[in-house]
């Protein structure tokens, strides 16, 4: 069975232009074309947008997702998508830590702010300035 570009998006849930941004990206492969200029997508098309998907709302970027979308086609083991997998993981708790000391930074900003007075005894923007 082959599906045209709507029904491909619609079954995926995603819009006909993330297809086309797919397949500039590489992530989706271009599909034959019939007479009429359409596009005539596999119908395994679908299963492979809903992993791109997924792949993002894990964190994973599309050069990742590519990559692993290689490991699943090719030869490859579990432990090689394993190893992806704990490198995302080790990048995500690396982010985490980054906005946690962000937090800090700015609650003891904010609980040093008066929130009264002139503009230039505010703590943020002393520290924003390199004054604090």
């Amino acid at each position: 069975m082959r599906l045209m570009s709507g029904e491909l998006a619609k079954r995926a849930g995603v819009n006909v232009e993330t297809l086309r941004f797919y397949e500039r990206k590489g992530l989706l492969p271009a599909p034959p074309r019939r007479e009429s200029g359409y596009r005539q997508y596999p119908a395994d098309s679908v299963s492979r947008l809903r992993f791109i998907r997924r792949a993002q709302d894990l964190g994973f970027t599309l050069g990742e997702i590519g990559e692993l979308l290689s490991l699943k086609g090719g030869s490859a083991a579990t432990a090689d998508v394993r190893d992806r997998a704990e490198r995302k993981l080790a990048d995500i708790r690396r982010k985490i830590a980054d906005l946690k000391a962000i937090e800090t930074a700015l609650v003891k900003h904010t609980t040093a702010c008066p929130g009264e007075g002139p503009l230039d005894e505010c703590p943020l923007l002393q520290h924003l300035e390199g004054v604090v």
